[in-house]
Parts: C-alpha cells; structure tokens; sequence
C-alpha cells in the first residue's frame, strides 16, 4: 500500500547519491518532492528530469545546511506543510588521525552532519508537532555505532546523529510524528571522493575487490520506512553489503 502518495517530503543533499536516488524513487510513489543542497544547476537538472518522468511536482532550493539563516530563510519560504523530513545532507573529510587532522575538516564535517540536520529539524518539527503529523529521517551511518581510527570526527558526527534521532523521538513523545534513522555501511557513492578531496583512484580502492551497497538500495530502505502504517515507527536500521561485517571487517576477493 502507497501511504506516501501526495505528501511533501524535503529531502536535503538531493544533487547527488542517497539523496537524488530517494527523490526519484519517492517521484515514482508522487510525493510531492523539495529537494535542496549547494548546486543549483544540479538541482533545476534534478527538478526537469522528474517533473518529465514522473506525475509529481518538485521544488528546489540552493542553500548550505551549514548555515543557520539560510536554513530559516528557507523554512520561511515554504507555502505548504511538510509531512518528511529527510536530512540526507552529510559528508566526511580526510582520515587523518586526531593528532594530525585539519580544524577546517572538523568544522565542515560538524557544521554539515550534525548542525544542518539539528538547524532544519528544529525549524519544521514545530510544524509537525502542532498538526501531530509529521516523520523526520536521518540519515546516520555504522560509523554512528562503531567507531574507527581515521574517523574520529566523522564517527563522533554520526554517533550525534544517533543521539540526536533518540533524543528528538523522546522529545515529540506523546505526539504522532515519528522519527527514524538508517544507517548504511559502505554506499558507493561521491563519498569517498569528496573525502579524499577528488581523488577518484583512491576513492575507488574503497571499494575494490568487494560489491557495496548502491544509493538505490539505501533510498529503497528511505521509502519503505517512511511508508509505514502511521502507527509504526522505525527507529534505525543498519545496512551493510554482505562483504562487509563491520565497519573495519570488509571481505575482498584477490
């Protein structure tokens, strides 16, 4: 059964990945689609590619999570009552440890996973509460279980993001808004390369000599949690692809 069709969801880091999957799996069930995140010009692509295809509508909007006035200009903008709330919009920086790591990888990787998320979930729970509807979705990782050398912000990021998705169900307890967290193992995706700062061959070594999860997949995971009967709330979900047992155990062929 299609509970979603004709609900509006934001969904944030949509120009690329997870985000971009989800939007257009979610254009197939016609959510009404608000896309967001730093390339506009990917954004209006996104937005001609699914208003074509796919029976739904789809607004955009180019903005950092990483700042807070933009995240309210945009909450303020909005013309209609949002029913999800995907806080897709993450990233990580580097792998150096925590004696050699750069104070800017930090900040972006705070400013980004942890502040963009709290920023947006603070300006539209508020909306849910009041209509007592509503689901936000955030989008963690198994670095926000199990820590690892090399990961020391990332990991304290998603651990917050953890925290954060715990916290925010128990603040909204006694309410009808839901809120759930999935967090994936290793998604091929521009991840990597954005964490090696563009380096695609040694981004691909990531995943070499195993098969990692798809965006697909992990968006599939998105709209399956989000179509649940209204009475269902899943709070996590932990994915990884059948090569991988941990986050440090990953199974490559020679």
């Amino acid at each position: 059964m299609n509970r979603i069709e004709g609900k509006t969801a934001i969904i944030t880091g949509a120009t690329a990945g997870i985000g971009y999957k989800t939007a257009e799996l979610m254009a197939v069930e016609g959510v009404k689609l608000i896309l967001t995140g730093r390339r506009e010009k990917r954004l209006q692509e996104i937005k001609n590619q699914l208003t074509e295809q796919y029976n739904t509508t789809v607004d955009v909007a180019s903005f950092d999570v990483q700042d807070a006035e933009a995240c309210r200009s945009f909450v303020e903008s909005l013309s209609t009552p949002v029913d999800i709330l995907i806080n897709n919009a993450g990233l990580a920086k580097g792998t150096d440890p925590v004696y050699g790591a750069s104070f800017d990888d930090w900040n972006t990787m705070i400013d980004t996973n942890m502040k963009g998320l709290l920023y947006l979930s603070r300006l539209i729970s508020p909306q849910m509460r009041e209509r007592n509807t509503g689901h936000i979705i955030n989008i963690g990782s198994t670095a926000g279980h199990e820590s690892y050398a090399g990961g020391v912000v990332y990991s304290a990021t998603k651990h917050a993001v953890k925290a954060i998705t715990e916290a925010t169900k128990k603040d909204l307890h006694g309410t009808d808004v839901r809120v759930s967290m999935i967090s994936p193992g290793l998604v091929e995706t521009e991840f990597s390369e954005v964490r090696f700062r563009g380096d695609k061959e040694k981004a691909a070594k990531v995943y070499e000599g195993m098969k990692p999860l798809t965006p697909e997949d992990i968006a599939e995971i998105i709209v399956f949690v989000a179509n649940r009967p209204a009475h269902v709330n899943i709070m996590d979900t932990i994915i990884y692809p059948v090569s991988q047992s941990s986050a440090t155990m990953v199974h490559r062929d020679e």
